[in-house]
């Protein structure tokens, strides 16, 4: 695992750094993460084989308009709206 690629994309500094500070900073990654693979620490130990979620995991399925009940905002936008044309 190394800590340049999260860091990369994740802050628009480290996209512009200089590639002599990345490989530094990809050096201290490798040796932390070495040290923490044999410490006696059972949560740093696990910190070594720590996989990220796939990043689409958290992204919801669109709602299919046809089959599934609409929401509760939904239903009360569409309800209001329902008064406001019985009114007209």
């Amino acid at each position: 695992m190394s800590i340049r690629t999260v860091m990369t994309y994740a802050s628009p500094v480290f996209a512009h750094a200089a590639p002599k500070a990345l490989h530094r900073l990809q050096d201290a990654s490798k040796r932390f993460f070495d040290i923490a693979g044999s410490h006696p620490n059972a949560l740093l130990r696990a910190a070594v084989d720590y996989q990220p979620p796939h990043p689409t995991h958290l992204i919801r399925r669109p709602r299919n308009v046809f089959t599934d009940p609409p929401d509760a905002l939904t239903a009360a936008v569409e309800s209001f709206n329902d008064v406001n044309d019985t009114h007209d």
